[in-house]
């Protein structure tokens, strides 16, 4: 399947044309805060790793970073934030998952409620789409970055199950516990990355037709954008539907 039909590629091909970095720290400071409360200490905890290194790719200040921290330990004060799942369709039937961390769990829920519906998608019950997902390491990595057997050298000897040709980028898929060591390996061989995530991955893509393909591109757009929502991933093949 072709990389740009794949919200993944898409989204981040939007990202590189307006910068939102208040929103990467926010979405990054939380994560850390949440990743912090299972330790302090990013070489014992490796969600808490990969969320610091996260921050450090965007530039974010080493003291906030450390606020982060404290505030996830209880050493700082800091209001309770949860991390929910919201699951549903979008217009065309394509499978969404919302991640979010809320410190207004009411508010948050009919937010996205009200976001699937505005635009002719349902959210569902818990557990209605995620079988449709694996819990994956996901990095992608600019073509003109790294050739495919630089790639088999570095990502598969430390620990990736593959490398595949997803259009502009190349994307490695591991898993979770692997994440770390192919991210580090890559940044020891000096291959920069376009993101580095754990993931929820589509075991099948679901094709969404031109009627509905403007009012899911939409749907994707609005969650990433509501100032609650970590990730959002979808099993959506918009096909020859170029983001605009």
């Amino acid at each position: 399947m072709s990389g740009h039909s794949k919200w993944a590629t898409i989204k981040h091909k939007k990202a590189a044309l307006d910068a939102k970095r208040g929103k990467v720290f926010t979405r990054l400071i939380k994560e850390i805060v949440i990743a912090a409360r299972s330790g302090g200490d990013p070489d014992a905890n490796a969600r808490l790793r990969t969320a610091v290194a996260a921050a450090k790719a965007v530039s974010m200040p080493a003291e906030n970073i450390k606020r982060a921290i404290m505030r996830g330990t209880g050493e700082l004060e800091g209001g309770q934030i949860d991390e929910i799942t919201y699951e549903g369709y979008g217009p065309g039937g394509a499978a969404i998952m919302v991640m979010v961390a809320t410190d207004n769990r009411n508010r948050t829920v009919s937010e996205i409620r009200h976001l699937f519906s505005k635009q002719g998608g349902n959210m569902g019950e818990s557990g209605s789409v995620a079988w449709m997902f694996d819990r994956k390491s996901q990095i992608l990595i600019e073509k003109d970055k790294a050739t495919e057997d630089q790639l088999m050298e570095f990502a598969l000897e430390a620990g990736a199950d593959d490398v595949r040709d997803e259009g502009d980028n190349w994307e490695i898929l591991s898993e979770p516990a692997a994440h770390h060591g192919v991210v580090e390996a890559l940044a020891k061989a000096g291959i920069p990355t376009v993101s580095a995530d754990v993931a929820w991955i589509p075991k099948n893509l679901v094709a969404v037709d031109q009627k509905h393909a403007g009012g899911m591109m939409r749907i994707m757009e609005l969650m990433e954008e509501h100032e609650d929502v970590q990730n959002v991933y979808t099993n959506a093949d918009f096909g020859d539907v170029e983001a605009e």
